[in-house]
């Protein structure tokens, strides 16, 4: 772990200057790993150096905090039916830890992301074998509803920005709504990022799979960061700031959102603000763009992600439903079945 350096006095240091060392703030690596020396868990210097392993293949902190959760409630959940060994790992030990998890209410995505960052971690005990590969043979696969995206109505998107009165409100949101980025992109953009005149928001890396990639700013967009710029602080380096730290935090973000919500009384519809970036996307599906653009502006690894759009919003289908009704409707079908 990364040690606090002493204070020099003003006599140790050169030309009769105080040099100062100061404490050094713990990475992500470090809280982890100090959190699990305070844990009693089965075979814990696995789980320590399966956390360093990550951190050294650079994942980001919230994969950190992903597996180190996943990984330390099976180790717990391990020693509460009594094996404190980790080559005696058998299926039935994963298969009672999904039904346990279930158990206590958790959604059925949650389960499946904690038992996927679980499979990773028997992969690296396999690795440096400490299990045995035949553990992986037959994988537990959980089913997992493939919900529709929600977007915002049109008509509620219209009430929404209506509402919005404050610069830095109205610029957060249509970025949001016009480029598609996720919440914790946005929340990250330095105005370094930021291409004015050629209309475009450079995102270096992808907040869920780390791709970067461009996205674009439409007329509205621009003109309320225009507006923003105006009244932003330009000491700041990050484009949208909090009071107390250097960019905007996730629940800020969040409160100004279902604030306008509750304005508009739309509260009960169940909009997140993640709701605006499935809206960017059914509304450039709605106006003929192809799968394969938008894909690149959603930062979509795999198209398959993308067409789930395509079963939200798909005019072409919409109207060859009501052509083909309009026909059933005025009795043209004819014969038997």
């Amino acid at each position: 772990m990364i040690q606090a350096m002493p204070i020099i006095s003003r006599s140790q240091g050169s030309e009769n200057e105080a040099v100062n060392y100061l404490t050094v703030a713990n990475s992500p690596i470090d809280r982890i790993l100090q959190k699990i020396s305070n844990m009693e868990l089965p075979d814990r210097e696995r789980l320590e150096s399966y956390m360093r392993y990550k951190w050294r293949m650079n994942h980001k902190p919230s994969t950190l905090n992903g597996s180190f959760h996943a990984v330390s409630s099976f180790l717990s959940f391990y020693a509460g039916i009594g094996k404190s060994q980790l080559q005696d790992i058998v299926s039935s030990d994963l298969e009672l830890f999904i039904e346990h998890e279930q158990d206590r209410g958790l959604k059925v995505t949650t389960v499946r992301t904690r038992l996927n960052n679980l499979w990773a971690f028997l992969r690296f005990l396999i690795e440096q074998d400490i299990i045995n590969e035949r553990i992986l043979k037959r994988k537990i696969k959980l089913k997992v509803p493939d919900f529709l995206p929600r977007a915002i109505a049109p008509g509620d998107v219209r009430k929404i920005l209506a509402a919005i009165k404050e610069a830095r409100d109205r610029a957060l949101v249509l970025v949001l709504l016009r480029t598609g980025m996720r919440i914790g992109e946005v929340l990250g953009l330095k105005m370094r990022d930021l291409d004015v005149r050629e209309k475009k928001i450079h995102i270096y890396e992808g907040e869920k799979n780390s791709l970067g990639r461009v996205v674009y700013l439409s007329d509205d967009a621009l003109m309320a960061l225009r507006l923003w710029f105006k009244k932003r602080d330009k000491s700041k380096e990050y484009l949208f700031y909090g009071l107390s730290r250097s960019n905007l935090c996730y629940t800020a973000a969040w409160n100004i959102f279902t604030k306008y919500l509750s304005e508009t009384r739309l509260q009960d519809k169940g909009y997140t603000i993640h709701s605006l970036r499935h809206t960017f996307a059914s509304e450039l599906l709605n106006a003929g763009m192809r799968l394969e653009c938008l894909q690149l502006l959603l930062g979509h690894r795999n198209i398959e992600m993308t067409r789930r759009y395509a079963r939200l919003t798909d005019k072409s289908r919409e109207e060859e439903y009501f052509r083909a009704m309009a026909i059933i409707e005025q009795g043209g079908i004819h014969g038997a079945y």
